[in-house]
């Protein structure tokens, strides 16, 4: 069993920067895919960006590319998500997720690829 915990969540102005952690325990991220989803009031769960397990390659969503980086402490057990220049639609609760399959790359967007889920933490950008 996976237990995940975000934290770092919280107010911005638009145009700032946030770092989101997420926490894993029972078994280590370098086994794992590791992902980031958000979901805004009255919209779909949104895939936000992916690391896989092997090799490290970072997978970004279309409307974050180029803002959002994610990466991984291995030492801390830890994956982080970075968030620059973020926008007023960027208001969401973000979740992180974790899967243990071998998904080809394109399936890493679908939350159904993900086992594993924490509890979410807001974010909120104000313009």
């Amino acid at each position: 069993q996976v237990q995940l915990v975000e934290s770092g969540g919280g107010s911005v102005q638009a145009g700032g920067s946030l770092r989101l952690s997420c926490a894993a325990s029972g078994r280590t991220v370098t086994t794992l895919n590791m992902a980031w989803f958000r979901q805004a009031p009255w919209m779909e769960r949104e895939f936000v960006a992916a690391l896989r397990r092997s090799g490290g390659m970072m997978y970004a969503g279309d409307s974050v590319k180029g803002r959002f980086t994610v990466s991984k402490d291995n030492g801390k057990n830890t994956v982080y998500l970075q968030m620059n220049y973020l926008k007023p639609e960027d208001t969401a609760v973000y979740y992180c997720a974790a899967g243990t399959g071998s998904p080809t790359s394109s399936y890493l967007r679908y939350a159904a690829t993900y086992e594993y889920w924490g509890q979410g933490t807001q974010v909120t950008v104000s313009s």
